[in-house]
């Protein structure tokens, strides 16, 4: 099981590589973290839209991820519907294939 910081960790070098990829600059809303039993829910924008609330700068398609803090694993959820909907289907395990980024490093 990690702690919380080790997963906090992933979380950020996780954004930190979408960073680079993108070539923007962001970072996580920690303001908008979810705990779960199972590992901790992330969300991320840009680091303008993020810390200084300009509206403009907010980019789509950033996907929340979770952490699961007994692998280590990242799961990205998707943005086409409501977070309560993947962590049904999670909790549910009725996404067997869900992709994670583990699986394409």
């Amino acid at each position: 099981m990690l702690t919380e910081q080790e997963v906090i960790e992933i979380a950020r070098n996780y954004v930190k590589k979408l960073s680079q990829k993108w070539e923007v600059e962001l970072t996580i809303a920690e303001e908008y973290l979810i705990q779960k039993e199972y590992g901790v829910i992330f969300y991320f924008n840009s680091k303008k839209y993020v810390e200084d609330k300009i509206e403009r700068a907010k980019l789509i398609g950033c996907s929340p991820f979770l952490i699961e803090s007994k692998t280590g694993k990242i799961v990205v959820f998707g943005t086409n519907r409501s977070i309560d909907y993947y962590i049904q289907e999670y909790e549910a395990e009725r996404w067997p294939d869900m992709p994670r980024l583990n699986d394409f490093e």
